[in-house]
Formats: structure tokens, sequence, C-alpha cells
């Protein structure tokens, strides 16, 4: 019963998530930690965090990872995972033919204008859902956390050098 549990659950969020792993994650959050239990906010940070550094989509990551976690099974990762994947697909397909037809219609070019700035929210929601006294829990996390940011933003510093920076940061420092 949890694998079909894993599969709708990961199917819906995959159906109804625009812009990418991170606008999915406060989804994810919701229905893995606060409406079925499977994982606690601790374990769901830790999850974002592997699901970062980790290669591929944070997104099917994270999907992989709770399935594995809520079944102690192979099978339920691959329930979660096909279950948020399908729903891309199938979408893509019929955005594929709809917007063959249409890619000139004032309607669609508007939808489109204000799905990108919802994105921008989910995204930010995202970050928000994260900022919990479990992830920051001194003022040196704060510290990490803004120069993360101003390096990233600022100065395009890659990802990949902040994850191994922020790993060398927590051994020296914590």
């Amino acid at each position: 019963m949890i694998f079909i549990q894993l599969f709708k659950t990961f199917f819906t969020i995959g159906l109804f998530s625009f812009g990418g792993g991170y606008a999915m994650l406060p989804l994810i959050q919701n229905e893995v930690v606060s409406k079925h239990n499977w994982i606690t906010n601790s374990q769901f940070a830790d999850i974002v965090a592997v699901s970062q550094i980790t290669p591929g989509p944070i997104a099917i990551n994270s999907a992989t990872y709770i399935g594995y976690t809520a079944t102690n099974s192979v099978w339920g990762s691959a329930c979660a995972t096909f279950g948020v994947c399908l729903p891309s697909l199938i979408v893509v397909v019929l955005l594929y033919l709809f917007l063959q037809r249409f890619k000139e219609s004032l309607f669609v070019k508007n939808a489109f204008k204000g799905l990108k700035i919802g994105v921008v929210g989910l995204i930010l929601g995202a970050a928000l859902i994260l900022m919990t006294p479990e992830n920051f829990i001194d003022y040196k996390s704060w510290i990490l956390c803004l120069v993360s940011f101003i390096a990233c933003y600022r100065f395009n510093v890659s990802p990949i050098t902040l994850i191994f920076g922020a790993a060398a940061f927590g051994v020296l420092f914590y």
C-alpha cells in the first residue's frame, strides 16, 4: 500500500510543480513530513543537502531517497522516482503539441510570464522552509549562509565550489 501512496504522492508533486526541483521542495516537504510523516524535518534537510551534492536533479534524488527511507526498499525508491518523473514526460509531450499550434498566442505568452513569477516565489519558499533552528544552529551558520549567497549571487561562484567550501567550513568550525 505504501508503494502506491509513494507513487501517487510523487506523481501529484511532479504534476503540479513548475520550475524544477527547488520549486518542488515546499510540496515535497509538506507531503512527506507534514502529511504522511514518512520522514522528519531534520531528515528532510539532510535529504536536500545530499540531493544537492549528488549527480542528477534534486527532485529525483529527493524522491529516490525518501522512497527508500519510507520503505527500506529499492522498490520504494523506484515508485517515488517513477512517480515524480512520469508527469514531466506526459506534460512535456502535451506542451510540445500545444505550443507548436499556439506559440504566437498572446494568451500563451502572458501565461508563461505569470508562471515565471510564481516559480520565483516557490523557490524563495523552499529557501525559507529550510531556514529552521535545526539548520541555523549558531551565528557561524548564518555567516556561512550569507557568504554562500553573496558568492553565488554576486560573484557567480560555482555551486560545486560552494558545497565543498561549506563542507570544509563544517569540518573546521564544528
